[in-house]
């Protein structure tokens, strides 16, 4: 996919943008901004996109982007649910570079690869983070700055396996969008690369050497990885069979189905299921309550 060059709102009269985003579904595409973001997901399960990484999400996480990381989330949509989140962007250079707060600079220097903060070490953080968007002027700034010296303190694990440089041309947003509109619009039948080649005008070999060049991985591996994570969160919140979950993720062998699995997840599908019992029926109270 290509990320789209995104104009974030903050010039002369402010240099951070805090907001809390509440719709039916993350509609940004793959994107990115000359800004750094922090973003808390409240509410909204699916898909996260982050620089090379592909992988499922769930209210609760906290995620920090350096500038030029593309990046976006994609809702599993739901009757009667919304996407929620906090979201935090700002300048770079906007704090000075004193020995004092070097462990924020080295912090989002390791942000190039996306940061998923760890949930129990996160938890006091939380609250000032939903806090931000109701700041405004030098307050907001120091209660910014005293989150990321908090966030200094938690552990994380990087999500990218490349760190994209800060120099990341604009042209490629719209291809890499397309291509990610075009997989979740289409997984559940037979893709074939001639199609995506064509989509963003092409040869299949280009279009090879472009997707592995900017997610660090053929195509098809992506799209499967895609695919099995679909299945991971329609084993837990449906009751459908697992040859039900394959079928709709666009697996037309079940013998295949399982081993993708197992080779992901390292074990089968119903010992995934097994992990997580009950949960169909607390994703359909869920779902009648709202």
């Amino acid at each position: 996919m290509k990320p789209v060059l995104e104009q974030v709102a903050v010039g002369r009269e402010n240099s951070i943008l805090a907001f809390r985003y509440s719709r039916r579904h993350f509609d940004a595409p793959w994107h990115f901004h000359p800004q750094h973001e922090l973003t808390y997901i409240e509410a909204s399960t699916g898909t996260k996109f982050i620089g090379d990484y592909v992988g499922t999400y769930s209210p609760g996480e906290l995620v920090l982007l350096r500038a030029n990381l593309p990046h976006c989330w994609k809702n599993h949509a739901q009757p009667g649910s919304r996407s929620v989140s906090t979201v935090i962007q700002w300048e770079k250079g906007i704090f000075a570079r004193i020995p004092e707060l070097r462990p924020v600079f080295e912090l989002l220097r390791a942000a190039g690869r996306g940061l998923l903060f760890d949930r129990e070490a996160a938890t006091g953080i939380i609250p000032l983070v939903r806090h931000l968007p109701e700041l405004k002027g030098h307050g907001l700034y120091l209660k910014l700055l005293e989150v990321l010296l908090q966030l200094t303190n938690c552990s994380y694990r990087p999500l990218s396996d490349t760190n994209f440089p800060d120099d990341l041309p604009s042209e490629y947003s719209s291809r890499m969008a397309r291509i990610q509109e075009f997989v979740a619009a289409n997984y559940q039948r037979k893709i074939y690369l001639g199609e995506l080649a064509a989509l963003v005008n092409m040869s299949e070999s280009s279009f090879s050497r472009f997707f592995s060049k900017m997610m660090g991985r053929p195509f098809f591996r992506f799209l499967n990885e895609y695919r099995i994570h679909l299945a991971r969160r329609m084993l837990i919140e449906t009751d459908w069979s697992v040859a039900e979950v394959g079928y709709a993720c666009g697996y037309e062998s079940l013998p295949f189905f399982h081993k993708q699995f197992r080779k992901l997840m390292g074990m089968t599908p119903a010992a995934y299921r097994k992990q997580y019992p009950g949960m169909h029926i607390i994703s359909e109270l869920r779902n009648a309550q709202t």
